[in-house]
């Protein structure tokens, strides 16, 4: 097998682990194309191919999450990752571990840890690699991987629900949640939502965000069911799909571009988070995205028309 052959067998992998140590599309396949050079230059084929780019992988995404983190302290409201709507890499053994560490909200947990303590959870946890493939990928001891291992848990323990639910229950909710968005059902809606369900958008001062998340069932459904009908009459549509690995779905304008995507948290049988990523550079990778100020001009301005 060639050297190509050889990498892009295992390019899934390697964008699934750059994709959840960075939380971002677009700089994981920069770590991949990184390491594919790194590969392609070294004079001498190593023992384990799949040892050695997912060393390399992991090294170069770690130095550059340490960096992209500084740029998240200065990020204009709340920061979510890219969204990602397939993930390339699928392995049976691990598809439950693979579909949770990828959710927005196990995402966002995984922010609370320091590079290495991700990189170790991810590596151990969710691809099942070895304490010794582990301990060659951060540069660090067996015995420091497993100490590293035991924060990382702690803190993904602590901030996780503790009922998750399964998926066909997940679907169902999301089919009625939409079915009730579609239609500009506020009672609907409000039936489908937590009592202390949140809203939440990630527009990265770049496009219309709300100006702080917005808390509780009838508040959300109130605002939900009575935009959405103004938007399908600025032909604003959605698509459903899978966002993150959890329900959600894609929007666009009159013209087929993205707007944002909406991802739903489903928790005890009712939708506890709903998020929104509106920033347009978080959404290039699905497709020619919408300008969302002109979209909000056009709205603003339906709605003061007579009707």
């Amino acid at each position: 097998m060639s050297k190509v052959e050889e990498f892009e067998e295992l390019r899934p992998l390697l964008f699934s682990i750059a994709y959840r140590i960075l939380g971002s599309v677009s700089e994981a396949e920069d770590a991949v194309q990184e390491t594919w050079l790194r590969f392609d230059g070294s004079s001498t084929r190593p023992t384990s191919t799949k040892a050695f780019l997912s060393a390399a992988v992991t090294r170069i995404s770690i130095d550059v999450l340490r960096s992209a983190r500084v740029r998240r302290e200065e990020y204009v409201g709340p920061w979510f990752p890219e969204p990602l709507l397939n993930d390339p890499y699928q392995d049976p053994a691990r598809s439950v571990e693979l579909a949770d560490s990828v959710s927005m909200a196990a995402l966002l947990l995984l922010e609370r840890l320091s590079p290495l303590e991700r990189a170790v959870f991810l590596l151990r946890e969710v691809f099942a690699f070895g304490f010794d493939e582990v301990a060659s990928a951060v540069g660090r001891s067996e015995a420091a991987c497993r100490q590293l291992l035991v924060r990382a848990r702690r803190h993904m323990e602590a901030g996780r629900p503790r009922f998750a639910a399964d998926r066909q229950e997940r679907q169902e909710l999301a089919e009625r949640f939409f079915d009730a968005l579609k239609n500009g059902d506020v009672g609907g809606l409000r039936n489908l939502l937590a009592a202390d369900v949140q809203l939440v958008g990630d527009g990265g001062g770049k496009a219309p965000q709300l100006a702080r998340a917005v808390m509780g069932a009838e508040n959300v459904a109130r605002l939900l069911g009575t935009v959405y009908p103004w938007l399908v009459r600025i032909d604003v549509s959605f698509e459903p799909h899978e966002v993150n690995g959890q329900p959600g779905a894609v929007f666009r304008d009159r013209d087929g571009k993205v707007l944002h995507t909406m991802v739903l948290d489903v928790l005890g049988g009712q939708i506890q988070t709903i998020r929104s990523v509106t920033n347009p550079d978080k959404l290039g990778h699905l497709g020619p995205v919408a300008d969302a100020w002109a979209v909000q001009r056009e709205l603003k301005q339906a709605r003061r028309q007579p009707h």
